[in-house]
């Protein structure tokens, strides 16, 4: 299996990490008798709870382009030390912006943020040319 696409698993895994993250919180703050329910009044998370969501959202965003990369990679056949390298900083970056956003950084959380998207990019941009 392609570095890349080893990668692109362990950013899923990331993903779940992140949904535990916020949703044990979450239980704790909305109480388990509202989440159970249809939750039709419509509560909203607050402080680092919210912020947890974000960025696990932020991710599973990014994911979507990051897997179209890698995807579009592994069936060009296109695999080199730099898109390996680039699947690393991306999941680098990741995992970086989770405290980043937990604790509500700014600036640094934006640059954390854009390494991953410019990994994301360069992954593509290898696989179409």
């Amino acid at each position: 299996m392609p570095v890349e696409l080893q990668v692109l698993g362990w950013a899923g895994v990331l993903a779940f990490v992140q949904l535990v993250l916020f949703a044990v919180p979450a239980n704790l703050e909305l109480g388990s008798r509202y989440l159970a329910g249809p939750r039709d009044e419509g509560r909203g998370l607050a402080g680092r709870t919210a912020r947890l969501q974000r960025a696990y959202l932020n991710h599973v965003e990014g994911l979507v382009l990051f897997a179209v990369a890698v995807t579009c990679l592994g069936f060009a056949d296109r695999s080199t030390p730099f898109t390996q390298l680039a699947a690393f900083a991306y999941l680098a970056a990741r995992v970086v912006y989770i405290p980043l956003y937990a604790y509500g950084v700014q600036w640094w959380r934006s640059a954390v943020w854009a390494v991953g998207a410019a990994a994301t990019l360069y992954i593509l941009l290898a696989a179409l040319i």
